[in-house]
């Protein structure tokens, strides 16, 4: 099979797409003839080398947690799921950027979305997921996410406001109509946050979600006036604050119920870009750039 992959750590231009030996499923697992496949940032970050010591890797890897196709072996154990079957989820820490993968949390794409879209939606959901589980019963309640344009904060937002939220989000002016999109009140980040958040909601805010991790957890934690009541997947100073630092699980529970919120239009991953495979060195340049609205994909 063709798949993306590096034999070193370093920038995008350690990226070749080669020949690459075909993975199994194993119990519990499909396998997927991959149609598109996200990339995220915790995948260039895994390329450069910035997390070789929480995350090591066998070279050469194939980079990519997340990818959705069509179903071609289905491992031992799993029910529900056939040869043929289009899904979505998520594999390990790589693998998913290949003509075939490996996933091992996984679910139905919903009829109102794309293959593209479903392939944006795996560890962004998951991500959101456990931020959201985290923070409790979030129904008639204000949540404030920053960074809500991105691709963990656009879809927390949509799930959270389906879960019953008002939710204010943060992001530069030029995605405030996106966030107005997604069903969210938007405002700026930055000095001034908190008079910000007070004039868009007055009643105050019940709960922080912070996708960025830049720098502001501290000044979230005190709009919130309560450190437990801030979920971060991003700033790693969060049990300093007695913030809680969540991270996502392959729990193909979660992405269940994300595609029956798909089915009922209730949440669309958001796809800013497209790549196909020989151009995946420039997808995670654009990713790495650090200013996309959404979801990048890698199509094959």
């Amino acid at each position: 099979m063709r798949a993306a992959r590096f034999h070193e750590f370093g920038g995008p231009e350690v990226l070749v797409v080669e020949d690459a030996p075909e993975p199994r499923a194993g119990a519990g697992e499909v396998r997927v003839r991959v149609a598109a496949a996200s990339v995220n940032p915790i995948d260039w970050k895994v390329r450069a080398g910035y997390l070789k010591d929480a995350m090591p890797v066998t070279f050469p890897a194939i980079p990519g947690r997340d990818a959705a196709g069509v179903v071609d072996e289905v491992g031992e154990g799993v029910t529900g799921v056939q040869v043929g079957d289009r899904v979505w989820g998520l594999g390990g820490l790589g693998g998913a950027t290949a003509e075939l993968a490996v996933l091992s949390a996984f679910a139905p794409v919903p009829s109102t979305w794309t293959l593209e879209q479903a392939a944006a939606a795996g560890l962004a959901t998951a991500t959101a997921t456990a931020a959201l589980d985290a923070l409790g019963d979030l129904a008639g309640r204000t949540l404030l996410v920053e960074g809500a344009a991105g691709g963990v904060g656009s879809a927390a937002v949509e799930i959270a406001v389906a879960r019953g939220a008002t939710v204010v989000g943060t992001a530069s002016e030029r995605n405030h109509d996106f966030l107005r999109e997604l069903g969210a009140v938007p405002t700026t980040y930055g000095e001034g946050l908190a008079d910000r958040v007070a004039q868009v909601a007055p009643q105050g805010v019940d709960a922080v979600f912070d996708t960025a991790g830049s720098g502001s957890l501290a000044d979230l934690v005190a709009i919130v006036g309560d450190a437990s009541r801030v979920a971060t997947v991003a700033d790693y100073s969060a049990p300093s604050l007695g913030a809680q630092l969540v991270g996502a699980q392959n729990d193909s529970a979660q992405l269940v119920a994300a595609a029956a919120l798909g089915e009922q239009g209730a949440y669309t991953p958001r796809v800013e870009r497209t790549f196909g495979l020989d151009a995946v060195a420039e997808a995670h340049a654009y990713v790495q750039q650090g200013h996309t609205r959404g979801k990048v994909v890698v199509t094959l």
